[in-house]
Formats: structure tokens, sequence, C-alpha cells
């Protein structure tokens, strides 16, 4: 499992305006807690948590955040974004142990060459591409391998077709739909068409004998 080593501040004052002016000078304000101990507010370099995060782990890479010489092993939580810049302005730092079991969000990877669905002019369309997971902290999957490589159109992938990864549990819905696969508008219209085509012309003679019919 990836890891990175985080700097931070204590001794911020909370409140809206200081927050804001910790923002302008680069750090995002935050709070440390778990494990029975007393939450401690504290403040991150904005760029330095921006590259913890980015890691191939994403939300989930394990975080050893240094406090006043004392290092936390810790994950990042509740994260707060901009609504326009998108930008992290505030997050939760969670205490864990390397034995614990935690909840994750893991997205899901597609994988496989779906040629029947192009074959077809099939459209893959992922309904979630994340899921909810329990496991040990040090056996959180980075991403889940969906294969669509049998998949063919009016067929689906669901969280019970992922694969059994050992120590991971899923805790989403085994009917939830990762992926469906469908033809396009344009096709199913056109296809529409040709069978009211075919359906008009099969009832044409039918007219064409009652009109008779109605003569004699």
């Amino acid at each position: 499992m990836s890891e990175v080593t985080l700097q931070a501040e204590t001794g911020r004052v909370t409140g809206t305006r200081p927050s804001r002016r910790l923002r302008r000078r680069g750090k995002v304000p935050a709070i440390l807690y778990g494990q029975g101990a007393e939450a401690v507010s504290i403040a991150v370099s904005a760029r330095d948590l921006r590259n913890a995060l980015t890691t191939d782990a994403g939300i989930n890479v394990l975080i050893n955040l240094v406090v006043e010489e004392e290092t936390h092993t810790s994950l990042a939580r509740q994260l707060q974004r901009h609504p326009t810049r998108g930008d992290i302005i505030h997050l939760d730092f969670v205490k864990i142990s390397l034995t614990d079991q935690v909840d994750s969000v893991v997205s899901v990877d597609l994988i496989g060459d779906p040629a029947a669905i192009r074959e077809m002019g099939g459209i893959i369309e992922t309904v979630t591409n994340m899921v909810n997971v329990r496991t040990l902290v040090t056996s959180i999957p980075e991403s889940i391998p969906v294969d669509i490589s049998g998949l063919g159109v009016g067929d689906s992938s669901r969280v019970s077709d992922l694969p059994l990864l050992e120590g991971v549990e899923y805790l989403d819905d085994p009917d939830l739909p990762i992926v469906v696969v469908h033809l396009p508008a344009a096709v199913l219209a056109e296809e529409e068409e040709a069978l009211e085509g075919e359906a008009a012309e099969g009832e044409a003679p039918a007219d064409a004998e009652g009109a008779d019919g109605a003569e004699a």
C-alpha cells in the first residue's frame, strides 16, 4: 500500500475568517482525531496534500502525519471541496492502526477487449465507477478490475460479478450494476421504424380485403 509523509501545523484558530486566511497562505485547515484521542485542529500545506492524494492509492493512501514531532498513521476522510474550483478546503485525518479494518471507497478499472460490443455497435455505460469495501488498512486495493471482454448488448456487470479479493468485503448491494451495455438511441429508433414499417406492410392486405367487402 502507498504511504506518504505529511507535515502538520498545530495551534490554528478555528472559524470561517481564520480558515480563509489560512487558505490564502496555501494551507488547508483540518482536524486530527481517532483511537480515543481528543480532536486536534491542524493545518497542512495545500500543495503537499494535493501531492499526497494523487498517488495510485488516491484517497486511500496511508498518511504518516507529523504533528509536533510525533507521527500518526492516518487516512484522509470527509474531504470538503470548493464548489467551483474543486480544491480541498477542509478535511479530517483519522488515526488508525495497521491492524484496523476500515471502510473505503475504491475505483473500478474496466479491463478486456469488448470486441462483441463494438461489432454490434453497442455502448458501454458506466453506472458507477466506485465501490465501497471493508478491509485491513494495509490491504485496501488501488482499484477493482471489471472484465468487460465477455459482455454483449443487453448484458451488465454487477457488484456480485466483481472478483473475489482476499480480505476484501464488498459493502454495496450485490445487484448494483457497475456497467451496462445497450444500443445507441439512433440505432434503436431505426429498429423501431423498421418494425413499424413491417407491421404496416403486413396490415395492408387485410385493409384492402375489408374495403372490397364493403363495396360488395
